[in-house]
């Protein structure tokens, strides 16, 4: 299966949006489908800060996904661990 992420992120200034499509194990997602999410998507952000590696202001504005399923401050606990 597969879901939907969109991130906002800011970097050298700017805020900016990436989207995608992922896929992840329908199991992990029955059991806590937020937190399959949450780790997919900061896998993906890490990806994009490698990119922008130079920014000292990289940060994350907002995480969703599947359109409106809010999980930024879960996002943010996991790159915390």
């Amino acid at each position: 299966m597969s879901i939907n992420i969109k991130v906002y992120l800011h970097a050298k200034g700017t805020n900016f949006l990436q989207s995608g499509s992922f896929p992840v194990t329908t199991s992990d997602y029955k059991k806590d489908p937020d937190l399959t999410a949450a780790v997919v998507a900061y896998k993906w952000i890490q990806q994009i800060k490698s990119n922008f590696a130079a920014s000292k202001d990289f940060h994350i504005v907002q995480v969703i996904y599947n359109d409106d399923i809010d999980i930024t401050e879960l996002v943010r606990k996991v790159i915390q661990k």
